[in-house]
């Protein structure tokens, strides 16, 4: 056994612990350069230090002993990056969503113990939209596409918008990850249907409503305000959420800037003008 490192040696050597070392020749990662028929001891080779020291790396990066595996077993230069790549990707995208849910629980602890809330009477107003069935986990991007869909639109075709767009958000949506939405801008003058684009009349609604201040990411929070508000006043009734859009990417890239008015269904406790009994 020329050469050979006992795997105590070899663990010191790669900084692997006997444990891991154990586990990467089970799984068939890393094998010893030999084994000792008699005692079972294993042995490695000085060869296998920089094999090992790969290993190490890419299993600091969490990647999959499979794709390990793969990056080990071939010399192909393009192949190899092409595994490593999409490893890092993945770790970029995980990143991302660790960074939005932290800085969502930041917002959560500084948001103010109390958010003024209105009760709004929404008239029926005429629109250009679009509606679809969008599962829950889709709906952000469904809206990034479908608002500048609509602006566009609405572009082209020359109308005035008449008021901030906004979003019609049936129940199913929370309540099943999977319902109806409509995007919609109001307008005047005739809408020409094109694509998914048609012309729609926003249903008139009486609303709590309340403001959110930042990306949607977050906007859990504020509908949690509202609904607690809505539930506790026992005002609540059926009809799609609804969201207005006084600020977004149109405006500013920075999500932390955007501005949202939350509409939740209700009916008004408070009275109506109109005529008197007995008038």
């Amino acid at each position: 056994m020329k050469q050979a490192l006992t795997v105590g040696d070899f663990s010191r050597v790669t900084h692997l612990s006997i444990k891991t070392l154990r586990h990467y020749h089970q799984v068939g990662l890393l094998d010893p350069d030999q084994v000792d028929p008699g005692t079972g001891y294993r042995y490695y080779a000085p060869h296998q230090i920089p094999t090992a020291q790969v290993i190490r790396r890419l299993r600091d990066l969490d990647m999959p002993i499979p794709d390990v595996k793969a990056v080990l077993a071939t010399s192909d230069a393009t192949a190899r990056g092409d595994v490593i790549a999409a490893h890092l990707d993945r770790l970029e995208t995980e990143l991302a969503q660790t960074r939005s849910a932290v800085e969502s629980l930041r917002n959560l602890l500084r948001r103010p113990a109390t958010v003024p809330i209105e009760h709004r009477t929404v008239p029926p107003r005429a629109a250009m939209g679009i509606t679809a069935a969008v599962d829950r986990g889709d709906l952000l991007a469904w809206w990034q596409g479908a608002l500048a869909e609509l602006h566009a639109a609405v572009e082209a075709q020359s109308l005035e918008a008449t008021g901030p767009s906004g979003g019609l958000y049936a129940s199913e949506i929370f309540q099943v990850d999977h319902g109806r939405a409509t995007l919609f801008v109001p307008v005047r003058g005739p809408v020409r249907p094109i694509g998914r684009v048609e012309s729609l009349v926003v249903p008139p609604a009486e609303l709590a409503v309340i403001t959110h201040h930042g990306p949607l990411a977050d906007i859990d929070l504020t509908y949690g305000e509202l609904g607690a508000y809505v539930t506790r006043h026992e005002i609540s009734v059926d009809g799609p959420l609804r969201e207005y859009y006084l600020r977004d990417t149109r405006h500013s890239s920075d999500p932390s800037r955007w501005t949202t008015e939350v509409g939740w269904p209700v009916f008004r406790a408070d009275p109506q003008p109109g005529p008197r009994p007995g008038r």
